[in-house]
């Protein structure tokens, strides 16, 4: 069973950024790239530098301290130094609510 809770309001990501949140003890980034809008661990595999704080280029973020970076539809590194991926949580939209499921994170790839 599926569990979403409310992260934040969609109004309060514009296009191409990325917001840092806990939900139940589990810290995610939200990202919104154009109407789609990911839930990633808040948390570089490599060097544990907050990916919100990274540059968003379409379906990737990219960790601002090494330039390591992730898909964020499935968390997957891209390239080194990075080579982990990171969870991803299943996100849902509701009458412009961001809803996310921290319980069950995405398989990895």
């Amino acid at each position: 069973m599926s569990t979403f809770v409310r992260a934040c309001s969609l109004d309060d990501l514009t296009d191409g950024s990325a917001r840092g949140l806990e939900i139940d003890g589990v810290e995610i980034a939200v990202v919104r790239n154009g109407e789609e809008v990911y839930a990633i661990q808040n948390e570089c595999s490599h060097a544990q530098i907050p990916l919100s704080e990274g540059e968003i280029d379409g379906d990737e973020i990219e960790c601002w301290l090494h330039g390591s970076m992730f898909d964020l539809r499935t968390g997957k590194a891209i390239n080194l130094p990075a080579t982990e991926p990171v969870p991803v949580y299943p996100v849902r939209i509701s009458q412009g609510e961001i809803l996310v499921d921290v319980t069950h994170p995405l398989p990895a790839p």
